[in-house]
C-alpha cells in the first residue's frame, strides 16, 4: 500500500528503538535509567521507562526537515500516543506491518524493507533505523524507482547532528534534482 500524504515530497521512515530511544548513555545530559534496567529493545507503551532517554529537541528538527515523516516501528500507534507528544511531533502515519513467511524473503534482508519500499512508491525516502544493512540497500537499489537514502544510526547515541546533517545533504540534493530544478 503506497501513503498518501504529500505526493511529490521525500518520506522520512522512522524507527523508535534506536534512533529515538537510544540503548547507550545520552551524551550530553546524565542517563536516567541505568544501564543494568535498558532491554535490548524497548516494549511500546506509553510507561516505558525508556521514555525517558528520548530528546525533545529531535522532534522540532524533524519536522524542520521538509519531509513527510511516518512511523516504521514495532511501537505501531503506541508511537503517536507515547513518543510524538513527548518530543513534539503531530500524530504521523503508522506502517502498518503485514504478516509476510520469514522464508519468503532473501537471507539477511530485513523483515520491514519490503513494507517500506512498497508504502513508498516512487516517492524518494529515507529510513532511518539502527538493523538497516547491505543486503537491504542492495534489495532497495533494485526494487524502488525513486531515490531513497538508508541511513543506520548508532543505537548507542541515537539520532545525532551527523544523522540530521545527512538527512539534510540527501534532501537538498533531491529538491535540486526533483521538478522545477535549474
Amino acid at each position: 500500500m503506497t501513503g498518501s500524504a504529500g505526493a511529490g515530497r521525500p518520506l522520512l521512515f522512522l524507527d523508535v528503538d534506536g534512533p529515538l530511544i537510544p540503548f547507550g548513555p545520552p551524551s550530553g545530559r546524565p542517563r536516567r535509567t541505568p544501564a543494568a534496567a535498558a532491554p535490548p529493545t524497548a516494549s511500546p507503551g506509553p510507561h516505558n521507562p525508556l521514555l525517558e532517554r528520548l530528546d525533545p529537541a529531535v522532534g522540532p528538527r524533524l519536522l524542520a526537515l521538509g519531509c513527510d515523516l511516518v512511523w516504521a516501528t514495532t511501537w505501531m500507534d503506541d508511537a503517536n500516543e507515547a513518543v510524538a507528544p513527548r518530543i513534539g511531533l503531530p500524530p504521523l502515519p503508522v506502517l502498518r506491518w503485514p504478516k509476510t513467511p520469514a522464508d519468503a524473503a532473501p537471507r539477511g534482508l530485513h523483515w520491514k524493507t519490503r513494507h517500506i519500499v512498497g508504502w513508498a512508491g516512487a516517492r524518494p525516502f529515507i529510513w532511518a533505523d539502527d538493523e538497516i544493512g547491505p543486503v537491504d540497500r542492495l534489495w532497495v537499489s533494485g526494487s524502488h524507482e525513486g531515490r531513497s537514502l538508508l541511513h543506520r544510526v548508532d543505537p548507542a547515541e541515537g539520532l545525532t547532528d551527523a544523522d540530521f546533517a545527512a538527512f539534510t545533504r540527501w534532501l537538498r540534493s533531491v529538491t535540486a534534482d526533483g521538478p522545477g530544478a535549474p
